[in-house]
C-alpha cells in the first residue's frame, strides 16, 4: 500500500493526485470524509467493485453509497424530486447519505432492489476533490474491523488494509460516526439511520 499524510487543512495536491492516478488504473484507495474513513473506486470498473466487496466481505446485495461532487453532479446519477432538492441544497455538502431512485447511469450492482442509490457530498475537501479531478463519483463504504466497528486510527488501518488496498490518504483521526442516513426516494422521507448529521427537520 502506498501511504500518505496529508496536512489537516491544506492537503497537498500531488498526494491526492497519485490516488486519482490510482483510481483511475482501477486501484482501490482509502481516503479522508467528514465523518469517518471510506474504502473506494470508480463506480464504473466493475473489477475494482469486486474487490471491494470482497474486502468488506459483503456480498453484491449490500448498498454502498457514492461520493458525487455536489448538487448538480447528483442529478446525473439520480432522479432528484423538488422536495429532495431543496433538503440536499441545505444540508451539503454535509455528514449525510441520501437514498434516491437510481438514474440508469448508475451500474446496477449499486441499486438497491428498490432500485434506489445512497449518495454522499461530504463536507470534506479530499473527496471531493478526488471525485472533481476523476471525473466519476467514488464508492463511500466505511473503514471497519472484522466485526463490523468503524476504525479511526491511521496507523490501525494501514497495519489492517496495507496488503488489500493499493493507496491510503491518512489525515489523522476522523470523528467515529457515521453519517446520517435519509431516504428520499418517495414522497415522504425516512430517517434510516441516525448519525453525524442533524435530521431534526425530517421528523414530523
Amino acid at each position: 500500500m502506498e501511504y500518505y499524510e496529508l496536512h489537516p487543512t491544506t492537503p497537498q495536491t500531488r498526494f491526492i493526485n497519485k490516488a486519482v492516478e490510482v483510481l483511475k488504473n482501477g486501484g482501490v484507495i482509502i481516503y479522508p470524509t467528514d465523518t469517518v474513513y471510506g474504502i473506494g473506486c470508480d463506480i464504473f470498473n466493475k473489477e475494482a467493485l469486486e474487490r471491494i466487496f470482497r474486502i468488506k466481505n459483503d456480498d453484491m446485495t449490500k448498498l454502498f453509497s457514492f461520493v458525487c461532487s455536489d448538487l448538480k453532479d447528483i442529478s446525473n446519477y439520480a432522479k432528484v424530486s423538488d422536495y429532495a432538492y431543496r433538503m440536499m441544497k441545505r444540508l451539503l455538502p454535509g455528514p449525510y447519505t441520501f437514498v434516491l431512485q437510481a438514474a440508469k447511469e448508475v451500474p446496477k450492482k449499486l441499486w438497491t432492489k428498490r432500485k434506489t442509490v445512497g449518495i454522499r457530498v461530504p463536507d470534506h475537501p479530499v473527496a471531493l476533490t478526488l471525485v472533481k479531478e476523476l471525473g466519476n463519483p467514488i464508492i463511500s463504504t466505511s473503514v471497519t474491523n472484522r466485526l463490523g466497528a468503524v476504525l479511526s486510527d491511521p496507523e490501525e488501518i494501514k497495519h489492517m488494509f496495507d496488503s488489500q488496498i493499493d493507496l491510503m490518504l491518512a489525515s489523522g483521526f476522523l470523528p467515529n460516526e457515521k453519517s446520517s442516513i435519509i431516504d428520499l426516494s418517495d414522497e415522504t422521507p425516512e430517517i434510516i439511520r441516525v448519525g453525524a448529521g442533524d435530521v431534526s427537520m425530517f421528523v414530523s
